[in-house]
C-alpha cells in the first residue's frame, strides 16, 4: 500500500510538473493562468514529489517500475530509492517555495516584450526533467531526461535575450552542457559495453576491470563535474545563474547542481561497484580547491546575484569533500566512518539547497523592488525591507556555517569525518587530509567573512540611489516563500537528529552499513562517533543564545539612558551614503593578501587641471577568473584555427566538389567490398 502510494505521489508530481507547462502556453494572453494557475500545478508538484521522496525515504523502500514510453524495443525504467527520495524531496521543496514565490516576482514581466509562455513553459519542464534524472533507472531515459533539463533550463537563461550578456551565458551554458552530457554518455557506455544492456539493473552487477572502472570514474566526473560548476570546468555557472530570472536561479543553483551531485553518487556509489581509494583522493583535492576558490571569487563580487553563484561553486566543493572522504574511509575499510562521509556531504547538498534557495530568492525581491542587484548601490535596505533582511539575514547565517543553523551542522559533521585520518595506514592520506580540513576551516571564514559582507553593505548604512531609497516590500507571496525557507534552514540545525535518522537508510543502501552512535545521547545530543570523542547539542546552543541576548537587553535597559548624537565626522556634517565602505573596500585586504588568485586589472587615474592640480581621480578594477586564460582561452583559439583549417575545402569550385564526391564514392565502395 505504501509502495504504490509513494509510486502515485511521484508521478503525479511529474504530471503537474508537466501541466503547469501545458497551463502556461496561454500565459502571454491570459496572465492569471501563469500566476494563479501553472504555479499551483508547480506547488503541488513540489509537494507530491516531497512526500513521495520522504516517504521512501524513511521507509527505505525501493520500487521499479516500466513506463510505455521511449523506443519500440526499450520501455523506460524508473526507480524509486532512498537515494533518489531524498533528492526528490531537495527538488520538492525548492519547487514549492518558487511556487509561491512565482505569481508575485513575474508581474514585472505581464508588460514587458518578453512572452509570459516561454517563462511558465520552460519552468515546467525543468523541474518535470529534473524529478525524471533521479527516477531514471537506465541509461536512456537518464540521458532524455538530462537533456531535457539542460535544454529546457537554457532557454530560461536565455528568456531576456536582448540583452547580449544573457545570450553569451547561455551559449556558453548550452555548450557546456553538451560537453557534459557526452561525457556522461560515454560513461555510462563503458558500463553498458561490458554488461551488455543499458539498464541500471544490469550495471550494478558488472564487473570492469580498474582500468576500464578508472576510464568510466573519469568520464563521470568530468560530465557530472561540469553540471555542478567544480573548479575548472565552472566556468558557466557564475555567467548563467545571475541572468536567468531569480526563481529559476534559486532553481538551477539550490536543485539543479544537486541533481549532478546525484549523478555522480548513482555512479560512483552505486553502479561502478567497490571504490578506488584513489577517487577519493581526486574528490578530496578537487573538492577542496573548488570550496576555497570558489570563496575568494565570491568575495570579490559587487553583483549581488554573481556573489550568490560563486558561493554556489564553493558549496559543491564542500559537498564533494565529504564524499571523497567517504570514499577513502570506504576503499580502505572503514565503512562506518564512509557512512558518516556521506552522511555529511548528504546533509550539506539539503542545507545548501535550503539557504541557496532562500537568498536567491532574496536577492530576487530587492531587485523586484529597487531593479538594482550591484551592492555598490544598495545600502539602507533593513529599512525599506525588513521581512526580506530578516529572512537575507537567516540564510546568510545557514550559509556562514554559525550555530546554531543548518549549514553548522553539516560542515562540523565533514570536519568529524577528516578528524578520523588516524585510521589511515598510508602516512600520505594522514597528510593529505588535515591539509584539506584546515583549507576547509580558511574557506569557511572566508564565507562568513563573504556573507557579512554582502549583508552589511546591501542591507545596513544608508541608501546609495535613489532606487534603493524608494524601495519597499514585497507582496505575502515573496515574503511566504521566503519564510518557509528560513524556517527550514533553522529547523534543519535544531533537530538535526531527526535529519540523519531519516538520511541513513540511503548509506544502509549504497556502502551496507549505518552510523550506530548518532543519537546514543538521546535525540538533543548529536554524537556521530561517540560521545566520548564529540557531541553537539543544538538545542541547549539555541537556549544558550537567547539567554545571552536577553541578559543583554535587561542589562542595558538597566543603564542611564544616554543623549544620542551623530558620530565624530571631522566636521563635515551628518553622514551620508559616501562615508561608508563600499563593497570593493571591504575585502581590499583580501585582495592584496591573495592577488595572485585573480587577473586583477587595478589603476588610479589622476585627471589635472589648468593649475596642474588634481581636479578628478578615476578608480578602475577589473577582476578576472584565471581559469578562462589557462584553460578556455587556448581551447577557443584551437577551434578557431581548426575550423579555419576546415574552411579551406570550401574553395567555390564545382569540380572541387565533385572529386570529394568522387572520392568519397570509392572510398565507401572499398569499405563495403
Amino acid at each position: 500500500m505504501e509502495t504504490s502510494f509513494s509510486l502515485f505521489l511521484t508521478m503525479t508530481a511529474v504530471t503537474c510538473a508537466l501541466l503547469s507547462s501545458t497551463v502556461a502556453l496561454g500565459a502571454d494572453r491570459f496572465p492569471v493562468l501563469l500566476r494563479q494557475v501553472a504555479f499551483i500545478f508547480l506547488g503541488l508538484a513540489g509537494l507530491s514529489a516531497v512526500i513521495g521522496g520522504g516517504t521512501v525515504l524513511i521507509e527505505n523502500s525501493v520500487i521499479t517500475e516500466q513506463l510505455p514510453l521511449g523506443l519500440s524495443w526499450m520501455s523506460w525504467n524508473i526507480r524509486l530509492d532512498p537515494l533518489s527520495g531524498f533528492f526528490l524531496v531537495i527538488i520538492g521543496l525548492i519547487t514549492t517555495a518558487v511556487s509561491l514565490y512565482g505569481p508575485g516576482y513575474v508581474r514585472e514581466f505581464e508588460h514587458g516584450h518578453y512572452p509570459l509562455s516561454v517563462l511558465g513553459v520552460f519552468t515546467g519542464l525543468f523541474v518535470a526533467g529534473m524529478m525524471l534524472v533521479v527516477l531514471a533507472n537506465d541509461a536512456f531515459m537518464f540521458m532524455v531526461a538530462w537533456e531535457l533539463m539542460s535544454l529546457s533550463s537554457y532557454f530560461l537563461v536565455v528568456y531576456q535575450h536582448s540583452h547580449a550578456v544573457n545570450r553569451r551565458a547561455a551559449f556558453l551554458y548550452l555548450l557546456m552542457a553538451h560537453l557534459g552530457a557526452l561525457m556522461i554518455l560515454l560513461s555510462f557506455s563503458v558500463l553498458a559495453t561490458f554488461g551488455g544492456d543499458v539498464s541500471f539493473e544490469v550495471m550494478r552487477h558488472t564487473e570492469l576491470s580498474s582500468t576500464w572502472a578508472n576510464i568510466a570514474f573519469a568520464l563521470g566526473l568530468i560530465g557530472f563535474g561540469m553540471k555542478a560548476g567544480l573548479v575548472p570546468v565552472h566556468a558557466w555557472l557564475p555567467e548563467a545563474h545571475p541572468v536567468a530570472p531569480s526563481h529559476i536561479s534559486a532553481l538551477m543553483s539550490g536543485v539543479m547542481l544537486k541533481v549532478a551531485i546525484y549523478g555522480l553518487i548513482r555512479l560512483v556509489f552505486d553502479l561502478l561497484g567497490p571504490p578506488q581509494w584513489s577517487w577519493g583522493v581526486i574528490l578530496l583535492l578537487i573538492g577542496s580547491m573548488t570550496a576555497f576558490l570558489g570563496i575568494l571569487y565570491a568575495l570579490m563580487q559587487n553583483d549581488m546575484k554573481r556573489l550568490l553563484a560563486y558561493s554556489s561553486i564553493e558549496n559543491v566543493g564542500i559537498i564533494c569533500i565529504g564524499l571523497g572522504l567517504s570514499l577513502l574511509f570506504w576503499a580502505t575499510g572503514h565503512p562506518q566512518i564512509a557512512v558518516l562521509g556521506l552522511i555529511a556531504a548528504l546533509y550539506h547538498a539539503l542545507n545548501h539547497a535550503l539557504f541557496k534557495g532562500l537568498l536567491f530568492l532574496g536577492a530576487g525581491a530587492i531587485l523586484h523592488t529597487t531593479h538594482e542587484q550591484n551592492l555598490e548601490q544598495m545600502g539602507g535596505l533593513i529599512h525599506r525591507l525588513p521581512y526580506t533582511a530578516f529572512f537575507f539575514l537567516i540564510g546568510s547565517l545557514s550559509i556562514s556555517a554559525l550555530p546554531p543553523f543548518n549549514g553548522f551542522v553539516s560542515e562540523w559533521l565533514t570536519f568529524q569525518t577528516a578528524l578520523q585520518a588516524p585510521n589511515f595506514d598510508s602516512g600520505v592520506l594522514r597528510a593529505i587530509i588535515p591539509l584539506s580540513a584546515a583549507l576547509l576551516a580558511l574557506t569557511a571564514a572566508l564565507s562568513a567573512t563573504c556573507f557579512v559582507k554582502a549583508f552589511g553593505i546591501a542591507f545596513l548604512g544608508t541608501s546609495r540611489t535613489r532606487h534603493v531609497r524608494h524601495g519597499r516590500e514585497t507582496d505575502w507571496g515573496m515574503k511566504v516563500a521566503q519564510g518557509f525557507l528560513a524556517s527550514l534552514c533553522f529547523l534543519s540545525g535544531i533537530f538535526p537528529t531527526t535529519v540523519i535518522n531519516s538520511l541513513e537508510t540511503i548509506p544502509k543502501q549504497l556502502i551496507g552499513q549505518e552510523l550506530p552512535n548518532v543519537s546514543a545521547e538521546g535525540w538533543m545530543w548529536l554524537t556521530p562517533i561517540d560521545a566520548k570523542v564529540a557531541s553537539y547539542s543544538a538545542p541547549l546552543v539555541l537556549l544558550s543564545i537567547i539567554a545571552v541576548w536577553v541578559s543583554v537587553y535587561y542589562l542595558l535597559r538597566n543603564i542611564k539612558k544616554t543623549r544620542r548624537v551623530y558620530p565624530w565626522d571631522c566636521g563635515f556634517g551628518p553622514l551620508n551614503a559616501r562615508m561608508q565602505y563600499t563593497s570593493t573596500a571591504f575585502v581590499m585586504p583580501i585582495r592584496r593578501l591573495f592577488k595572485a588568485v585573480w587577473r586583477v586589472d587595478e589603476q588610479i587615474k589622476e585627471v589635472k587641471d589648468e593649475t596642474l592640480y588634481s581636479s578628478e581621480i578615476r578608480y578602475h578594477l577589473h577582476i578576472a577568473d584565471r581559469s578562462w586564460p589557462i584553460l578556455y582561452e587556448p581551447l577557443i583559439y584551437w577551434v578557431v584555427w581548426l575550423a579555419r583549417q576546415v574552411g579551406q575545402i570550401q574553395t567555390g569550385h564545382i569540380r572541387t566538389y565533385l572529386a570529394y564526391s568522387f572520392f568519397t564514392l570509392l572510398v565507401l565502395l572499398w569499405l563495403i567490398t
